[in-house]
């Protein structure tokens, strides 16, 4: 093989399960089966090369300068990518330039914003199967967030299934192999938006997760964290994988939220799906989910902030009353709700931006995009200092006005600098003297030029004479034919044209190494000077950190003020009793869709005691399932902190919110409706509490009459009793289920009349 061919062999036995882009001057280029996969799903000409062998290798290429896009089409197929560059400079280089890969780009890694959705997290997941639990972490790359739990007893399947559909990560890794790992296997291989790296063993090792966690969070590390050793095994597994594909700094994760049983309210795949809680289940889009009503926020971190929100309901009343507290000033001030939301819509991303700059991959443009969200702090600051709330006396207490970074970035950075770093242009006038005097020769350069040929005109008499430059002579002077006869000995021929000839002199060349070594000094001093203006930045990247959390707050808080003014919703009163009681509830998204006409509201009475299970019958397309799931959301909403659609409501927290509605055949996995019906009834009767809230919509309608009647009647009887008897709403045709009203005390007949 060529000597560039042995190099790409063996960079690429190094990254065997990555499509290797391979830097050649202005392409990143693919050979052999990366290029076949390559052109296939990017839709590229495969072409060839020759490689020293009989056969030509398969090739196809792309700019370096817009590799993004493709890199982007390569991921979401759940490819993996490896950028090898050239790591030494062409024209200095002896032999063969050396290259090797800076970066692996994979679903749950991208850094990149072009990649990235603003309105949502990308999420890596690392799990720790062990004999009795599972540890699992999740981290976005992006903005350094890092969460951590382990699951142990008879439920932990089902509860770590329950947490991958809360985060969704892009990209699972495992300490197991797949096969391995039973149902929850079985969970992540059924995604297919989902990237499995099951080969991934080593990192898993405790004693160098352990000393790897500890190297990443120092002080923050508690005892009884470490003494978890399979969520410490998948923390440091977590972070060794981010680290490897980075190939870089990633001293920006400084933070590891350790979360357990009791903070938030529990939630299963089904429940979320059913509720439409992130997205439509009909269209798979935001459009339809409560998300959609909820997010009227302006900035991309405060969007993604209340998708959390929305997916973890608090189960702390005290918690939830401080929110409510913060949104409830807001609504009642409609300017303060103006004024904030003007300032907000002009901040931009900071998680993501300081993350860049930690990393060293942020360009002038996003150290401006910093300074320019800083320049509004003082404002909003301004705006919440006569707030009353003790939430928003909090932020506004805590907001650091950051004063000395917008100075570092407006004192040094132009006002509008360009893309490329290592092309001058980012250095702003009066930063640095060496540049102002480097820049000065450079403009006095073209004086320079244009004072030596009228000098020479009058020295030689030839008055057509030029001076022009290109970049394989550099500056030369051009002498008409006509007029040779007239040039002096000291001219030193360099070029013959048709019409002119084109001569130097040594007094041209060296003023051309002024220009010119004027030029490339200042650019490579600028770029050295904006490194150190990055690194500074970076020194106080806990503090933007700080601030860039406090505003999406802000941000989030807004947004719940505006959707609860616009749409009339009511403070609901919050407490650990078990009573659910709401006058006039309304279904959040359904009433958006149906503004014209007139939403018809309904009460809701349930507890523990003479109202623990509703029966709802009534005719198809009578609104049962909307009126059930309806109460769910009210009390999710309560729970995140949020004003409810209703005239006036009181929710005792609820633990777990469980649904069971329709099904169709899964005959892939070899599952029928009824199969899947009786899978998710038997899950929740294992899990449900006397504080959760469960909603059946048509239980055992899979199967015959009597089967499914009998087995709806066994249902209810078993969650009615003092076994479960959790708060249910059973919407059912089984019209002959309604005597068991007055059979069993807590069940109540309703019926929904259209």
């Amino acid at each position: 093989m060529t000597p560039m061919m042995e190099q790409y062999w063996e960079i690429k036995n190094q990254y065997k399960d990555y499509i290797v882009f391979y830097r050649l001057g202005d392409f990143y280029e693919m050979f052999f089966d990366d290029a076949i996969i390559a052109s296939r799903e990017l839709e590229l000409t495969l072409t060839g090369r020759d490689c020293g062998e009989a056969e030509r290798a398969p090739m196809c290429g792309v700019p370096f300068h817009s590799y993004e896009g493709y890199v982007g089409k390569l991921i979401e197929k759940n490819y993996k990518v490896a950028i090898c560059e050239q790591v030494e400079d062409p024209a200095l280089a002896k032999g063969l330039v050396r290259r090797e890969v800076i970066r692996m780009i994979t679903p749950g890694t991208l850094l990149e914003s072009s990649l990235l959705s603003e309105q949502s997290n990308n999420y890596l997941c690392a799990i720790c199967m062990s004999e009795f639990s599972y540890g699992v972490c999740f981290a976005d790359a992006s903005t350094g967030e890092v969460h951590a739990t382990s699951f142990s007893g008879e439920n932990a399947d089902a509860r770590l299934r329950a947490e991958i559909g809360t985060y969704s990560p892009r990209e699972v890794i495992v300490n197991v192999a797949r096969t391995n790992m039973g149902e929850v296997g079985k969970f992540l291989a059924d995604r297919p938006d989902l990237a499995l790296g099951d080969n991934q063993y080593a990192r898993f090792e405790y004693a160098s997760a352990r000393e790897r966690v500890m190297a990443q969070f120092g002080e923050q590390v508690k005892d009884e964290y470490l003494e978890d050793r399979a969520m410490t095994s998948a923390v440091g597994a977590l972070l060794s994988y981010i680290e490897e594909a980075e190939k870089g700094d990633i001293s920006y994760i400084r933070e590891w939220n350790v979360y357990s049983d009791g903070q938030y309210m529990e939630m299963d795949v089904n429940t979320r799906r059913n509720l439409e809680l992130t997205s439509s289940m009909r269209t798979k889009d935001e459009k339809g989910s409560l998300y959609w009503v909820l997010n009227k926020a302006e900035t991309a971190a405060g969007k993604r902030m209340l998708r959390k929100w929305v997916e973890k309901p608090l189960l702390s009343v005290a918690a939830i009353e401080r929110r409510q507290s913060a949104v409830e000033e807001l609504c009642n001030s409609f300017m303060l709700r103006a004024e904030l939301g003007e300032e907000l819509s002009h901040v931009l991303d900071l998680e993501r931006l300081v993350t860049r700059v930690v990393y060293g991959s942020a360009n002038a443009k996003d150290l401006r995009a910093i300074a320019s969200t800083i320049s509004i702090l003082p404002e909003l600051r301004s705006l919440l200092e006569n707030c009353k709330s003790d939430e928003l006396t909090s932020i506004c207490g805590s907001l650091d006005m950051l004063g000395d970074v917008y100075s570092l970035i407006s004192e040094s950075i132009v006002d509008e600098p360009p893309f490329l770093l290592r092309e001058g242009g980012i250095i702003k006038e009066g930063y640095n003297s060496d540049v102002d005097y480097l820049r000065s020769v450079m403009a006095d350069g073209k004086g320079w030029i244009e004072k030596v040929m009228l000098e020479e005109r009058e020295k030689t008499g030839i008055k057509t004479l030029k001076i022009g430059y290109n970049k394989v002579f550099g500056y030369y002077i051009e002498v008409t034919r006509s007029l040779l006869d007239q040039v002096p000995d000291r001219y030193i021929r360099k070029q013959t044209l048709a019409n002119c000839e084109r001569y130097i002199t040594q007094e041209l060349k060296d003023m051309e190494a002024t220009i010119l070594g004027a030029e490339d000094k200042v650019c490579t001093l600028e770029y050295e000077l904006f490194q150190k203006v990055r690194a500074e930045i970076a020194d106080k990247s806990d503090r933007i950190r700080s601030v860039a959390a406090l505003l999406s707050k802000v941000d989030v808080y807004l947004s719940l003020a505006t959707v609860a003014s616009r749409n009339k919703y009511v403070c609901p009163e919050v407490d650990m009793g078990s009573v659910i009681t709401v006058k006039d509830g309304r279904h959040p998204v359904v009433e958006q869709f149906v503004k014209d006409t007139y939403f018809v509201p309904n009460d809701v009475m349930l507890d523990t005691d003479r109202n623990r299970l509703m029966l709802i019958t009534g005719p198809n397309m009578a609104g049962k399932s909307t009126y059930m799931r309806q109460v769910a959301l009210i009390v999710i909403m309560a729970q995140i902190g949020s004003f409810v659609p209703a005239e006036d409501a009181r929710i005792g927290i609820c633990d777990k919110v469980f649904t069971r509605v329709g099904a169709s055949d899964d005959l892939a996995s070899g599952q029928s409706t009824f199969m899947l019906e009786m899978n998710e009834v038997s899950y929740i009767l294992k899990n449900a509490t006397r504080k959760s809230l469960i909603i059946y919509d048509e239980v055992g309608r899979g199967t015959s009459t009597f089967d499914g009647m009998s087995i709806a009647r066994a249902i209810v009887e078993y969650t009615n009793s003092r076994k479960i008897g959790a708060k249910t709403l059973f919407a059912t045709h089984y019209h002959e289920l309604t005597v068991m009203e007055e059979e069993f005390d807590g069940i109540v007949n309703y019926n929904i009349a259209a």
